[in-house]
Order: C-alpha cells, then structure tokens, then sequence
C-alpha cells in the first residue's frame, strides 16, 4: 500500500512534469489513467503523435536516477494498459504513437528534469 504521502509527493510531481511538457509544446489529453493492469500518469499530443508518458520523481541519487525506475516490467504494464486505452478510446486507426519518460530530481521547487522521448 502507498502512504498518503508518497501519493501526495508523486501526484505534485506528475503536476509538475505537466506543466513542464506544456512548456515543451505538450498538450495534455489526460492525466492517471487506470484500469486494472496498472495506470499511465500522463496522456498527451504533440505533433501529431499520441504519447503515454511515465513521470518518476527521487528527491535524491540514493536508489538511483528516477528515469532507471522505468524497467522492462514497468514498460510492459505502460503498454498494456496504453493498448487498452486505444481502445476504450477507439483510437485504433491512429497510427502514431509512442511512449516518453519524465524524470524529476530533486526538491520539487526548483527540481532537474529530463525528458526521453521515445523511451521505449
């Protein structure tokens, strides 16, 4: 079970990721997506992709930089819970799509922040 406060911090982040894709150009379509599989922070478009993006926070280097977080089980669940989405949304014949990691590090007022684009 997450503590209320790890739930808290993560959802600052992923506001914090938003807004920073927003900056990037980023329009945001929807924000933790869940079903049952798992959940996707961040749905957005930009030029003329669709884009599940995975937010990972660490205040500090102690386990890691937050983007290594994002491992091969991780990716799995983002893209079965993204083929879901595809469909409950019917975007089925879209045909672009790809998924982006955002890592904050740091305290969240003035943090470092990384963005892969197609991560995986």
């Amino acid at each position: 079970m997450i503590s209320l406060n790890k739930r808290k911090i993560g959802g600052e982040a992923e506001e914090v990721a938003a807004k920073y894709l927003e900056s990037k150009g980023y329009k945001i379509v929807e924000k933790n997506y869940n079903c049952s599989f798992g959940e996707i922070d961040i749905i957005a478009r930009k030029d003329g992709f669709f884009i599940f993006i995975e937010v990972k926070y660490r205040r500090d280097l102690s386990y890691g930089y937050p983007v290594e977080a994002v491992t091969y089980s991780k990716q799995k669940v983002i893209r079965k819970v993204a083929t879901l989405y595809i469909k409950h949304k019917n975007l089925i014949f879209e045909k672009n799509f790809r998924f982006d990691v955002v890592g904050i590090l740091g305290e969240l007022e003035f943090p470092t922040i990384s963005l892969i684009e197609n991560a995986f």
